[in-house]
């Protein structure tokens, strides 16, 4: 299946992934992660990972991205890409993955070296059979059209 975004969009959203590393808070584990989140409107939020002393407080740069649209009022989403500093295609962990899934089993994923290079997933596929918000009943909150 082909990507919903042109291929300058897509350029576009590894260069703000790319960025967003910049902005990393990882003293520990010295692996930063940057994320580039495009809303339906079209509109990016960048997204990094931020540690803490505690480790379990830590929040990864995918649901830091989500996290900022969200509040910015948006729930729709197109697609998300992701980096880290090496060449090492890395994919989102499994509570990001289920985080991303509130939002809709379509969302495109890039997953992007440091050389801009890049893979593409749906989250369908990274997270088949999952629980999400149609699975509870009479959810009647503001729920994204899947």
């Amino acid at each position: 299946m082909a990507s919903a975004l042109s291929d300058q969009q897509v350029e576009d959203l590894i260069t703000q992934a790319l960025d967003a590393r910049q902005n990393s808070y990882s003293p520990y584990s010295k692996f930063r992660v940057g994320a580039a989140l495009r809303t339906i409107e079209g509109k990016v939020y960048q997204g990094c990972n931020v540690e803490n002393a505690s480790y379990g407080g830590a929040i990864c740069a995918e649901r830091t991205a989500f996290v900022k649209a969200v509040s910015e009022g948006h729930r729709r989403f197109v697609a998300i890409a992701v980096s880290c500093d090496f060449n090492n295609f890395i994919s989102p962990c499994g509570i990001c993955r289920q985080f991303m899934n509130e939002f809709g089993k379509n969302l495109e994923i890039f997953f992007v070296n440091s050389d801009r290079t890049y893979k593409r997933a749906v989250l369908e596929d990274l997270l088949p059979f999952s629980f999400g918000p149609e699975d509870l009943p009479d959810t009647t909150n503001d729920v994204p059209e899947k």
